[in-house]
Parts: C-alpha cells; sequence; structure tokens
C-alpha cells in the first residue's frame, strides 16, 4: 500500500512540474509582414520571426491564410511566400506562429496585410476576356485573346494586353481594332509559353488609357492546356471493307504522345440525313454501315489524361464514302425508258414500210 501512495505522489509531482513549463509557453505572431507586387500578378509575401519568440526545443512553422481574391490556407517553415493571383480587385492574407512542442501545437495572434485595388474608372476594365493557345508547326506556341471594351470606356481608350509566364513578360504588338479605334484583339505569332508544360499558368493583363477617365486594369489566369486549341487530326482516310467503314488517322500536330487524345467521330447518312457522333481513343474507328448508303465523315481531337481538357480541334476536311443506290436504279429506269423509246421508234418505222401502200410512203416520203 505504501508503494502505491509513493507512486502516485511521485507522479503528481511530475505533472506538476510540467504543467506550469507549458503555460509559460508564449507565442507571438510574426513580425515586419509585407505584401509586394513582384510581377504581373505575382504577390511576395515576406515577414520576420518576432524577436520575442523563444526558440529553444520547439518547432516553429508559419499559418498563411489568403482571404482574397480566392481563399487558401497552408503553412511553412519560410519567412516568404509567392502567391500568382489577379490583382485588379486587390490582395489581402493573414498570417499567424505555429509552436509545436511534444506533440502540441499552439498558435499566436494574427496579423494582417493588403493591397488596395489599382485606380480606375468603374466599368472601364475590359469584359468577356477569351484567350487560345495553339502548337504550331514550328514547335512553338501562339496565343489570340479578344475581349470587350468596359460599357463605361469613353471612345478613345486605349487598351495594351500582356502576358506573363513564369519569369517572361510580353507586351501585344499586333491588335485588331472596333469602329472606334479600340483595340479588342490581340495576336501572338510565337510567344515563350512551353508547349509540353503541364497546368502552368498564363497571366493576362490589360490596361489602358484615355483622355476623359482613368482606366481601370484587369487581369485574368488561364491554364496552358485548358485553352490549348488542338489541332485537327492528320492524315485522316476511309474506306469500305465489305460491309464495314474503317477510318484511320494519326494524331494532331503536338508535343504529347498518341495515348493523350481522344476523338469525336462524326459521321451523316447522307440518304436518310441521320448524324451520328461517337468518341474513340484510339486512332482508327470501324463501324457496320448500309452499304447501299453515301456516309460523309469527319473527326475532331481534344487532350485526355495526359493534361487538362482544351478546345476541340476544327472538324477534318469531310471525307465521302460509298454511294446512294436510289440514285443508280434511276438512272437505271431512265436508260431502260431510253433504250424502249428508240425501239419503239425503229418499231413503228418497220410497221410503216410493211402496212402503209407505196403511194402513201411515197406521200409521206415528200411531206418529210
Amino acid at each position: 500500500m505504501m508503494r502505491v501512495c509513493l507512486i502516485l505522489l511521485w507522479t503528481m509531482i511530475v505533472v506538476q512540474l510540467h504543467v506550469p513549463q507549458g503555460k509559460a509557453v508564449q507565442v507571438f505572431p510574426p513580425v515586419n509582414f509585407t505584401l509586394t507586387v513582384s510581377a504581373l500578378a505575382r504577390v511576395l509575401l515576406r515577414w520576420k520571426p518576432n524577436p520575442n519568440q523563444e526558440q529553444k526545443n520547439y518547432t516553429i512553422r508559419y499559418d498563411v491564410k489568403i482571404l482574397a481574391p480566392v481563399s487558401e490556407e497552408y503553412d511553412t517553415k519560410k519567412t516568404h511566400s509567392f502567391q500568382t493571383a489577379a490583382l485588379h480587385n486587390g490582395f489581402s492574407a493573414h498570417i499567424r506562429t505555429l509552436l509545436f512542442h511534444n506533440g502540441l501545437q499552439m498558435t499566436s495572434d494574427w496579423v494582417a496585410a493588403e493591397l488596395q485595388p489599382p485606380p480606375g474608372a468603374a466599368n472601364t476594365a475590359v469584359t468577356n476576356l477569351s484567350c487560345a493557345t495553339q502548337f504550331t508547326i514550328f514547335s512553338t506556341v501562339s496565343l489570340h485573346c479578344t475581349w470587350l471594351p468596359g460599357k463605361g470606356a469613353p471612345e478613345d481608350t486605349k487598351y495594351f494586353l500582356f502576358y506573363r509566364y513564369e519569369t517572361c513578360t510580353e507586351e501585344c504588338q499586333d491588335y485588331i481594332k472596333d469602329k472606334w479605334n479600340r483595340n479588342i484583339e490581340c495576336r501572338f505569332s510565337v510567344t515563350h509559353i512551353i508547349p509540353d508544360e503541364i497546368d502552368k499558368l498564363i497571366v493576362i493583363h490589360i490596361n489602358g488609357s484615355s483622355k476623359y477617365a482613368a482606366i481601370r486594369p484587369f487581369q485574368q489566369l488561364f491554364n496552358q492546356n485548358a485553352i490549348e486549341k488542338v489541332n485537327v487530326p492528320r492524315n485522316v482516310s476511309v474506306f469500305l471493307e465489305q460491309n464495314d467503314l474503317l477510318a484511320t488517322w494519326e494524331k494532331p500536330i503536338s508535343p504529347f504522345s498518341k495515348e493523350c487524345f481522344e476523338y469525336e467521330f462524326y459521321l451523316i447518312n447522307l440518304k436518310t440525313g441521320n448524324e451520328q457522333i461517337w468518341n474513340t481513343y484510339s486512332n482508327e474507328f470501324r463501324l457496320r454501315i448500309d452499304v447501299t448508303c453515301k456516309y460523309s465523315i469527319q473527326i475532331r481531337a481534344n487532350h485526355h489524361i495526359c493534361c487538362r481538357r482544351g478546345f476541340w480541334s476544327d472538324w477534318s476536311e469531310i471525307l465521302y464514302v460509298g454511294e446512294n443506290k436510289q440514285e443508280n436504279f434511276i438512272a437505271w429506269i431512265l436508260a431502260v425508258l431510253c433504250v424502249s423509246m428508240c425501239a419503239t421508234i425503229v418499231l413503228v418505222g418497220i410497221i410503216c414500210k410493211i402496212v402503209l401502200p407505196k403511194k402513201t410512203r411515197t406521200i409521206l416520203r415528200a411531206s418529210l
């Protein structure tokens, strides 16, 4: 009994020794938290450890919470972090210290920082921004963007487009204008976009100028694979193999392998007008058809598996296979009718020669 009491007493002493130490630990928030725009749509978050924070025997990390424009939360052991985000509506974030000790986590208060939206009159920023990339035969990537002027933008507004990919930023030099001479479309025949990258972001930034109003800038982020206009399948061929239609083709011009594509096979029965579309993931397609009908065939492609789906390619050129038997039947009937008419005329001539008297024949010849 005495031994049990001694054990309980020793346990209480150990607990009492540890509890005050745990309560004595104080967690301080980071200091000098700042937000800096380091590139188009790129923010550098930077802070310093609190000088009052105890470091011995503790693991310290930082909890970062992005509030706007898109909510996100993560932790890091570094004292800086980069974020890519559209900044035309501003940017705000909170940060706090996380302290870990003996399996316990303790947190400090939050500290906040904010970037204000850039200046500009309401409704002067562009709207309906749409962009597409395309892999070219020269193994480069082109970029094409269109937009609409803001409803509040004066007629003299000049818009200017920039794109950023990784560390490269480039301004558009090839614009198409509307009837008020405002830029509403931009083309880059060659860009610094790397064609075989997966899920990298393309930043589009459009600002403007006017004599009558401050034009509000606009930014949008695009996944490079999601806006790729896939090229048309190559070397499409179709033929009949007994009662089967067989189509073969090669993958589009692309840095991705043939396993990375899906296809739509578009078939029209020109005799009945029936239209059908099939999906396939191979480079050939076989289908049992009515050989008495004529068909038109087209194929288009899109990404599959390897990366995010982009824009469907244009349809391939129309190819035809088979012929409508009804058309041949009509031609056969016309030929039979023609032969029959000729035979009838010959027969009538023979009958007239045999039956009619000589004098009548003479009169007929004279009349002819």
